[in-house]
């Protein structure tokens, strides 16, 4: 795999990323069913998760940047099967709407897990690490995902801090915090 297409496979993965957090934040507004304190864990470690691939957009390909966000979903799996295990109790319903069957909680734990896989085999292919002389601005498509993905994360940021407030989270919140007043 040549650089190029490991920065191309980066871009994609920021997509990715970017659909999930767009979409656990649209179900969020939409179904006005507010995150539990694990849940929000959950979106910072999919936000953690596209470091990896920022940096090496930015930077060029490193498996030290490959390494940040295998430890990201390292930590998200573990954070994701805490949740499912919490619910796994027959009679539960678990916590908040089921999406094909799968609750969200569920749905992050095959995420995590699908990166965990992508990640080791993107760290099998050696040829991108090969040094450049001249580095390559990321192109368009590679900046757009970047940007997609920050914004994204100041989004849910934006909704945790309306949700929390400036205390701890509530175990299961049914408003915002800063917006009752």
């Amino acid at each position: 795999m040549t650089r190029t297409h490991a920065v191309t496979l980066n871009a994609l993965s920021l997509y990715g990323l970017a659909l999930l957090l767009g979409a656990a934040f649209a179900a969020q507004l939409a179904l006005h069913e507010l995150p539990c304190p694990l849940c929000l864990l959950q979106r910072v470690m999919f936000a953690l998760l596209a470091i990896g691939p920022i940096l090496n957009i930015r930077f060029g390909p490193r498996p030290s940047h490959y390494a940040l966000s295998l430890l990201a979903a390292v930590v998200g799996a573990v954070v994701s099967t805490r949740q499912v295990l919490l619910h796994i109790m027959p009679g539960d319903p678990g916590y908040g709407t089921a999406m094909l069957g799968l609750h969200y909680y569920t749905w992050a734990l095959l995420g995590f897990i699908v990166a965990i896989v992508l990640l080791a085999a993107m760290l099998l292919a050696d040829r991108q690490f090969a040094e450049q002389p001249v580095p390559q601005p990321p192109g368009i498509f590679a900046a757009a995902g970047v940007w997609l993905v920050i914004a994204l994360t100041f989004a849910n940021v934006g909704s945790t801090l309306l949700e929390c407030g400036f205390g701890a989270c509530a175990d299961n919140p049914v408003i915002y915090e800063l917006l009752k007043r």
